[in-house]
């Protein structure tokens, strides 16, 4: 494992601290780890009967965050944030506050044995828990020209989808991360190589679905909402449109889940809302921090409170 040079900056820093309005003796678990960064400001604000729980599926981060916040009262745990009912199952409480911050780690992104960046040439890996079965050699390996075009124009708005899946079929078997962002920007028209890299998109897409990162997002939020005290706050920043919209939409349908028909003047279905969104926007970063971390720019935040 390479820890020693393990760096990410937590994103939104401030604001998700402001919004989580963390009591001294709350319970709180940060879904996504990390280097801790965000979990050591969160410690930081708690008292002697407040704790913290730390997932993560990387093993280094759970080894550097474990590190970095040693002589707190913080658990770390490897696991998926899909794996709250589980988590919630050992402590047998409810929370006061969750975050999800749902980018890949300047770490991961930066080591080049990692497989996550066109930048490097290494191999094709893209993995998040090296315990996983699927990688992204398998992906562009092995699936077919329509399960990667699909996986390219659904996970990654590519618009050029079918001309890469083509591209990548007819060249494979390909083995390294350079071998598949050349080939890339070939099936790119030039005219439309503007930036982002004409990688970006795709290596996006290999990676989300190596991950299954959108997969369970839905119903995790729903189930987090579920195991959140009342006046537990939940904080979730986000990367890009796809896991953004999951979250707007997840988030509406807590805090308005009347399916009654639009011509009824009053509710009837006896659905009642769980949430209330605080952030009617998404928060974005000020323009300090994006002068400090530029990866920070698409970053999203979205806050709900438990109300019911």
């Amino acid at each position: 494992m390479e820890t020693n040079n393990f760096f990410h900056l937590a994103v939104m820093l401030d604001e998700v601290i402001e919004n989580l309005q963390i009591k001294k003796d709350g319970i709180y678990l940060d879904g996504t780890l990390g280097g801790g960064g965000h979990s050591k400001a969160i410690a930081e604000k708690l008292g002697k009967n407040g704790s913290l729980i730390g997932l993560d599926k990387d093993e280094t981060a759970i080894e550097v965050a474990t590190k970095n916040l040693a002589g707190y009262n913080f658990v770390p745990k490897r696991a998926d944030h899909s794996d709250i009912a589980k988590i919630y199952g050992e402590i047998g409480t409810k929370f006061d506050g969750f975050l999800l911050d749902l980018g890949v780690s300047s770490h991961q992104l930066d080591t080049p044995s990692r497989g996550f960046s066109y930048r490097f040439d290494a191999p094709l890996d893209m993995r998040m828990d090296n315990r996983a079965k699927l990688t992204a050699h398998n992906i562009v390996n092995g699936y077919s020209e329509q399960e990667l075009a699909s996986i390219i124009k659904n996970y990654g708005e590519e618009r050029f989808a079918k001309r890469i899946a083509k591209s990548i079929i007819r060249n494979r078997p390909i083995t390294t991360t350079l071998q598949l962002s050349e080939l890339i920007v070939k099936a790119v028209p030039k005219t439309s190589q503007n930036a982002p890299h004409p990688a970006t998109r795709t290596f996006q897409a290999i990676r989300i679905a190596v991950n299954g990162e959108l997969v369970n997002l839905a119903k995790t939020i729903e189930d987090m909402a579920n195991l959140l005290k009342i006046g537990g706050r939940f904080c979730i920043i986000t990367f890009h449109s796809l896991e953004d919209r999951i979250v707007k939409q997840t988030f509406r349908s807590l805090a308005n889940p009347c399916q009654c028909p639009k011509d009824i003047p009053y509710c009837v279905c006896g659905k009642i809302p769980s949430l209330a969104v605080i952030s009617k926007k998404p928060i974005y970063p000020t323009q300090q921090e994006l002068s400090a971390n530029p990866r920070a720019s698409s970053a999203k935040l979205r806050v709900a409170e438990k109300i019911v």
